[in-house]
């Protein structure tokens, strides 16, 4: 598998739910079994908490949440990829990771612009008899959070003295 092919991708393949997905190995750094995570209050509905990962807080994305799926408890078949993006770094827990998959890229279509969570998958590959989704990592990965400074932001009202 070291030969690559002009044109073929080397992706991890991985399940969520009932659906096949996968994501550039590049972006992957560990595959982990699941470890509970903290919980963080106030978090989004798909952040399962943090890990410390030799020493960096690492959060852990429930891809099912993200992805609008019913989200599970994670058991001992659960796996965490350990990602990085431009947008940040993080775990995405998934029910399993299935095979490192060699895609071509002539395969690649894009995805069906009905519904769903948009822009969150980049691609769909017709492998065998199944169909394979490609996250886009940068959109799953939440970005820091920019929030907007009230002094120079137009849209928030300013009290008035008197």
């Amino acid at each position: 598998m070291t030969n690559r092919a002009p044109g073929r991708r080397e992706q991890v393949g991985f399940r969520v739910g009932q659906q096949a997905f996968c994501i550039d190995i590049a972006s992957v750094i560990e595959i982990r079994g699941w470890t509970p995570a903290t919980p963080l209050p106030g978090a989004p509905a798909y952040l399962k908490g943090v890990l410390n990962l030799r020493g960096t807080v690492l959060p852990i994305i429930d891809l099912a949440v993200r992805l609008g799926l019913a989200s599970t408890e994670p058991s001992a078949r659960h796996a965490i990829l350990v990602v990085r993006s431009e947008a940040g770094m993080a775990g995405l827990l998934v029910e399993g990771v299935s095979d490192i998959l060699q895609l071509d890229d002539a395969d690649r279509q894009p995805p069906p612009s009905l519904g769903g969570a948009p822009g969150l998958v980049s691609a769909v590959f017709a492998v065998d008899d199944m169909l394979i989704s490609l996250l886009d990592l940068e959109r799953i990965l939440p970005r820091s959070e920019k929030r907007p400074d009230a002094a120079t932001s137009p849209e928030v009202p300013r009290a008035r003295a008197g």
